[in-house]
C-alpha cells in the first residue's frame, strides 16, 4: 500500500522505538507506524484509515501515547545528530487551519492566531546544508518571525554559517550567532545605516529551507492544519522530518 515504510526504512527506524520487554504483546509496530504514516500522507481522518492497519483507535492512540513521551522528537534528534553543521538556514512557514482544527477555544494556546488569510500557524524551522531539519517549532500565525529565533539557533555550532532572509536581520541574532563563533550572512534591510558584511552568492544556498518546506507539505496532515492540539499537529510536522532522514540514509545506503 503507499505510503508504508520500506524495509530499510524500517530496519533505521526500529531501533529507536519504545522497548517493551514485558506484559501483553504490543501490536505490530510497523503495521501502527504505516498506518500513522498513511494519515500523515493522505490527511484523510483517523476514522477513514483503512483496516488493512487495523483499528483506527490502535494508531491513534499509539501516536498520540509517543508524542506525549516525546519518541517523535528524540527519533528526529537522534536522526539530526547527523546533520552537516557546516551551514545552517532558519525560516518560517504560514500554515492555514482547516475549520475543524478552529473549533477550540483559547486558539493562541494552540498556536493559531489570526491574520489576513484568517486563522494560521506558522512552522518554524532550521535546516542544515540539505535542507534537513535540525530544529523545529510552532507559533501562531501572526507571531513575527524572530520570535523563537534565539530558542531554534541556541545549539548553533562553531564555524558554522547562518543563513536567513531580511526578516532576521536584527542585531541580536547577529551577536548571537557571533557568541556561538558563527557567521550570519543575512542581507541587510533598507534603513539599516552601518555596514554589514554579506555575501549575495553564499546566500543563494538559502533556497534549502524552502525546499524542505515544500516537502513536508507534500504530506497533507502539515499542508493543512487540521488538528485542534498544537502538540499533534507539530508531532505530523515531526514524522514528516523524520521521512525526509530516513529517505536520505536509504539513499546513502
Amino acid at each position: 500500500m503507499r505510503y508504508e515504510l520500506a524495509d530499510r526504512e524500517w530496519t533505521a527506524i526500529k531501533p529507536m522505538l519504545p522497548n517493551k520487554p514485558r506484559g501483553v504483546p504490543r501490536v505490530n509496530d510497523r503495521r501502527v507506524l504505516n498506518g500513522i504514516f498513511w494519515v500523515l500522507r493522505s490527511g484523510a481522518p483517523w476514522r477513514d484509515l483503512p483496516t488493512a492497519f487495523g483499528p483506527y483507535t490502535t494508531c491513534y492512540n499509539r501516536f498520540v501515547r509517543w508524542r506525549r513521551a516525546n519518541v517523535w522528537g528524540r527519533i528526529i534528534g537522534a536522526l539530526a545528530t547527523a546533520h552537516d553543521a557546516a551551514v545552517q538556514m532558519i525560516d518560517t512557514s504560514i500554515v492555514r487551519v482547516h475549520q475543524h482544527g478552529a473549533c477550540i477555544t483559547r486558539n493562541q494556546r494552540q498556536s493559531m492566531g489570526r491574520s489576513r488569510g484568517g486563522l494560521t500557524s506558522k512552522i518554524h524551522a532550521v535546516v542544515d546544508g540539505n535542507g534537513l531539519p535540525v530544529r523545529l517549532a510552532l507559533s501562531p500565525g501572526e507571531a513575527h518571525d524572530v520570535r523563537l529565533a534565539g530558542k531554534l539557533l541556541s545549539r548553533l555550532k562553531s564555524g558554522s554559517m547562518l543563513l536567513a532572509d531580511r526578516g532576521y536581520d536584527a542585531d541580536w541574532i547577529r551577536e548571537l550567532a557571533m557568541k556561538k563563533g558563527a557567521w550570519a550572512n543575512i542581507p541587510p534591510k533598507s534603513n539599516r545605516s552601518d555596514p554589514i558584511c554579506f555575501s549575495p552568492y553564499l546566500y543563494r544556498a538559502r533556497n534549502q529551507v524552502e525546499r524542505f518546506f515544500n516537502r513536508i507539505k507534500q504530506c497533507r496532515r502539515v499542508a493543512t492544519h487540521y488538528d485542534r492540539l498544537a502538540a499533534n499537529y507539530l508531532a505530523f510536522i515531526q514524522l514528516a522530518s523524520i521521512r525526509l532522514w530516513l529517505r536520505l540514509n536509504e539513499s546513502a545506503s
